[in-house]
């Protein structure tokens, strides 16, 4: 039962974007023969007007069959009024890029939903004033508060520290006890390391948080604002990992399965629900973003297939088509069969 919950995820996550492909092929009329989570043998299946809804036998996965659109079969084709092949090219690229977009937008729901209300916060309270470092030589003093930096309001730690890392030059409102003042400083700059082992150049001030934690409440107009700025900077940060992927900064033995995602996701849910709901949430992201790569087998290679149709007013020629999937087909089986032999790897050491 420790595995239920993460598979469990995994699934809601795959429904949520069949279910983006589903709702706008339907909106344009086109015919969803099967909604299925999972792959293979169907366990339950239900009728409902024209569609089959099914739950199958290995739950790592889905798919929405539309009438004249088959996974298998890339040639299949009906010219039925009510056909994924026979509507507009737009309208097949919209119903293909539903799916990863339904993903970052629960993604982007979920760091809403937990932006929101009464939250207890490190506050922007200094603690340790390092000597010799800006924020000494300002005349900074242990128990201010930063209240504003360069005219944006701060309430907590962390933002603050995410605009000095970012500002070369900064200008701070502070409150000492019940006095206000204003004061400007020049961060020091300092080469440290990101996420991927490269240099990086950030500015500091030379203090440290004092511990002091309190309650901020957060409107809907902030949860929204922090749902934008979540999503989009971890939509950048694994943007970038696949950029680093691919020109060899980050090493295909990192590359990780099934195995390894259900692993991370137990522990974050043994570290509470809301570490659990962050890590769920940056998953959807990653699917969404690896489903609008350029591969065949994907929705960002079929979105090509149909620009591709815009543009020169014709489809790929059929022989195209099947072996451009075939090789899309090859390329994600490769990257699966990494994956598993990477997690054996791990779990072996």
């Amino acid at each position: 039962m420790s595995f239920f919950l993460p598979l469990l995820a995994l699934s809601f996550l795959i429904f949520f974007h069949e279910l983006g492909h589903f709702l706008v092929a339907r909106a344009f009329g086109v015919k969803v023969e099967v909604f299925s989570i999972g792959f293979g043998k169907k366990l339950l299946k239900k009728t409902y007007g024209d569609t089959e809804y099914a739950l199958s036998l290995i739950p790592l996965g889905g798919y929405v069959k539309m009438k004249g659109q088959s996974d298998s079969d890339p040639l299949e084709q009906s010219a039925d009024e009510d056909s994924y092949t026979s509507k507009a090219p737009w309208k097949r690229i919209c119903i293909l890029l539903a799916g990863p977009l339904f993903n970052i937008l629960l993604a982007f729901l979920i760091y809403a939903s937990l932006s929101y209300g009464d939250k207890q916060v490190l506050l922007p309270v200094l603690g340790e004033i390092k000597a010799d470092y800006p924020a000494s030589k300002a005349g900074l003093k242990s128990g201010d508060r930063v209240l504003s930096i360069n005219g944006e309001s701060v309430q907590t730690w962390g933002e603050m520290a995410e605009i000095i890392s970012s500002s070369s030059v900064l200008s701070l409102k502070i409150q000492r006890g019940e006095e206000t003042f204003q004061l400007s400083l020049k961060p020091k700059e300092i080469e440290g390391k990101n996420l991927f082992g490269e240099s990086k150049t950030h500015y500091v001030i030379g203090v440290g948080a004092k511990g002091e934690f309190g309650s901020v409440y957060f409107g809907v107009w902030d949860a929204l604002k922090s749902g934008v700025k979540n999503t989009y900077e971890n939509s950048l940060f694994i943007f970038e990992g696949i950029k680093k992927l691919i020109v060899g900064v980050v090493p295909t033995s990192e590359v990780g399965g099934v195995v390894s995602i259900v692993q991370v996701m137990h522990k974050a849910s043994q570290s509470g629900w809301v570490s659990f709901a962050l890590l769920v949430a940056l998953l959807s992201i990653n699917l969404g973003i690896l489903n609008l790569l350029p591969i065949p087998a994907l929705d960002g290679g079929h979105i090509i297939f149909n620009l591709y149709e815009m543009i020169f007013r014709k489809p790929p020629t059929p022989n195209v088509l099947y072996y451009l999937t075939l090789g899309g087909w090859a390329i994600l089986l490769g990257l699966m069969m990494l994956g598993l032999y990477n997690d054996i790897n791990r779990i072996l050491s």
